[in-house]
């Protein structure tokens, strides 16, 4: 397995792995994914995002031909999260029909119930696919930050019902 994180660019972070996707490797991701997204201060999108990654790379290890081998990039820009697995199987997936008692099949339906949106890009020549989801990132709240006051020595005037009052922002 193989990762890369780009941290140099203050409004654009990505993060890229290539692995096979195996069950075990697939856990592995789940918490790197995680970890990641911890990093980066957007905590709400773990499990989303840990969730559709998941999705993507069971259907890898349950689809792909002619082998396993992947990789996964995130890209958080600030408004979006988007998550992509490339593989070399040229094959699409869609959804399915499925039956209320099936065990199977329901991999795509949940990245599409969970995501912001999902969508699929053939590489060039067809040597292999890609599939990614989007997730929204949460409106950043503002921070406060209280403001100084200075105290200004009341001034005798002429009226007593007369208060000067000061205050400076910093």
């Amino acid at each position: 397995m193989i990762m890369q994180s780009d941290q140099t660019d203050p409004v654009r972070h990505e993060c890229a792995l290539e692995l096979e996707a195996h069950p075990y490797r697939i856990q592995q991701i789940r918490r790197i994914v995680s970890a990641q997204l911890r990093y980066w201060r957007v905590e709400s999108l773990v499990d989303a995002a840990a969730t559709g990654i998941s999705e993507l790379l069971a259907n890898v290890h349950r689809h792909a031909r002619p082998d396993k081998q992947c990789a996964v990039r995130m890209t958080l820009v600030p408004d979006r999260l988007t998550v992509a697995v490339t593989d070399h199987d040229p094959r699409l997936p869609h959804l399915q029909p499925m039956e209320p008692t099936a065990t199977t099949g329901r991999g795509l339906a949940m990245v599409e119930a969970m995501c912001d949106g999902w969508g699929t890009d053939l590489l060039p020549d067809e040597t292999g696919k890609v599939v990614w989801f989007m997730l929204r990132t949460p409106a950043r709240q503002a921070t406060l930050v209280p403001l100084r006051t200075a105290t200004v020595p009341l001034e005798e005037t002429a009226a007593p019902d007369r208060v000067a009052v000061a205050a400076s922002v910093a």
